[in-house]
Formats: C-alpha cells, structure tokens, sequence
C-alpha cells in the first residue's frame, strides 16, 4: 500500500513538472515567485506577465486563517467529546460531524456567498466578497475533520490517564489540561497537517467567497489562490501555451508549499 501511495505521488509530481518546466524557458523562476503581475494574454502596449507571489500570500493568509480558527473550535469540540460527553452523547454527535465533511465544497460556497458575503457588503465590505469570507467558510469545511480526528486521539489519551488522575484527587480540567492534551500534542499535529493539506487544495468554495482578484491579500479585501486560479483559467488556457504551462507550475508551488509544511511538522513532531 505504501509502495502504491509512493507511486502515485511520484506519477503525479512527475507529469506536473513535466507540463511546469517549459514556462521558465520564457519567465526566470524568481519573477515567477516573486512577481506581482499576472497578465497571461497580451494587452494593448503590454506583453505578458506571469507572477504569482499574491497568489501563494493568498493561499497561505487564508489557510492558516482557517485553521487558526478551525483550530480554536475544534479542540474544543474534540475535548468535550472525548473528554465530558457520555458515550450515547458521542453515538449521537459523530453521524452529524460524518455529514458536515460529506458536504460538497460547492454547498458551502453557495451558502457563504449567500451569507457571509451578504453580511460584510452590509457593514461596509465593498462587494463582501473578501479574505475573511473566505477563510469563516474555510473553516467551517475544516472543523468535521479536525474534531472527528481530534477527539479520537484525546479519547485514548482519557483512558489512560483521566481515572490515575481522578483516583490520585486531581481535578478533572488540570489533568485535561496539563496530561491528556499534552500527551496527545503529536497526534493533535498531524491532525493539522491533513487540515492544511485541505485547506490549501481547497478551490470550489474559497473561489465563491474569495473575489478573484490578483491582490495582495488584506483581512477585508479581495485576493485569488492558486488553487482558484487554476480552476477559472485553465479551461481557457491554450493547450502549450506559456500560459497553460504556467498554470501547471502555480499547482507544483503549491504541491512544494503542502510539502514543505509537511516535512516541517513532522521534524516538530520528532522534536517534542
């Protein structure tokens, strides 16, 4: 199985830097990263222009956003389920939190541009459609997989810990707070590395929400991630084309910033 998983993540790294590599004969790599301007047909007196640096600040501003406060929600969830709910409690809770993840991301885009960006053009926000709109929905599509995997990993550190310290006289919330959290902080990381993985892949409902616009992404303001840009541009792209080319390599930065927040938890993770 691993072997197979290995497989196909290589499959799947080597046909995007295959399809990637030829755009940086015609654009350097660091005016790729680095740029600013995204303009991939040639306007009146101006040449094209392939920089995606706002489009990476968009896709990690939101992400983390999201799981900032993702985060906050859900240990909480997860620590009442684990930790005070009964277990016909749990029985009864889990099936909805099963559901909310079953949700297609087109639903919670639907209900976020209904919503939230009604809500903030109310207050002011011009056309609501902004970052925060984004990272709330984001959020939201986070919490069933983190209180789902959360509370598993809680649950097991309560059995081993929580009667010792009930018999011992502690009072329950110390020992939840100073034992079965800290003992299951590693689990707990990795939990959040599948959280970032969605977050930053996500497209459908971040691309409702979001605004679409190649700017440098502010809390109440409109930006694009590479994920959204991909999905409205490459169905236009011209199939060789520079600009079909670098749409591939907008997908391997951000297949290369997943990895890179991949391998750096887990060397946290070997650390604690």
């Amino acid at each position: 199985m691993t072997f197979f998983t290995m497989a196909v993540l290589a499959f799947v790294i080597i046909f995007i830097l295959k399809e990637a590599l030829p755009v940086f004969r015609e654009v350097s790599l660091i005016e790729f990263i680095f740029g600013n301007e995204w303009m991939p047909v040639e306007g009146i007196g101006k040449g094209t222009h392939f920089g995606i640096f706002n489009f990476i600040a968009a896709t990690v501003y939101v992400s983390f956003l999201a799981m900032l406060i993702a985060v906050s929600v859900g240990l909480g969830a997860a620590v009442y389920l684990s930790c005070v709910a009964s277990s016909r409690a749990r029985t009864f809770i889990y099936p909805f939190i099963d559901l909310l993840a079953g949700i297609p991301s087109v639903v919670y885009g639907f209900i976020g541009l209904n919503v939230l960006v009604r809500f903030f053009l109310k207050t002011g926000v011009h056309t609501g459609s902004c970052v925060l709109a984004a990272a709330i929905i984001l959020s939201v599509m986070l919490l069933p997989y983190l209180v789902s995997s959360s509370s598993e990993s809680l649950l097991k550190s309560r059995e081993l810990y929580l009667k010792a310290g009930t018999a011992l006289g502690v009072d329950k919330w110390y020992t939840i707070a100073s034992v079965i959290i800290p003992a299951s902080g590693k689990s707990l990381l990795r939990c959040m590395i599948l959280a970032i993985g969605r977050a930053m892949g996500e497209t459908m409902a971040v691309m409702m929400v979001i605004g679409n616009a190649n700017l440098f992404p502010t809390l109440l303001g409109k930006s694009e991630s590479i994920a959204a840009v991909i999905a409205l541009e490459m169905g236009t792209a011209v199939n060789g084309s520079t600009h079909f080319h670098a749409l591939y390599a907008a997908g391997l930065v951000l297949i290369v910033i997943m990895l890179a927040i991949n391998f750096g938890v887990k060397n946290l993770i070997k650390k604690l």
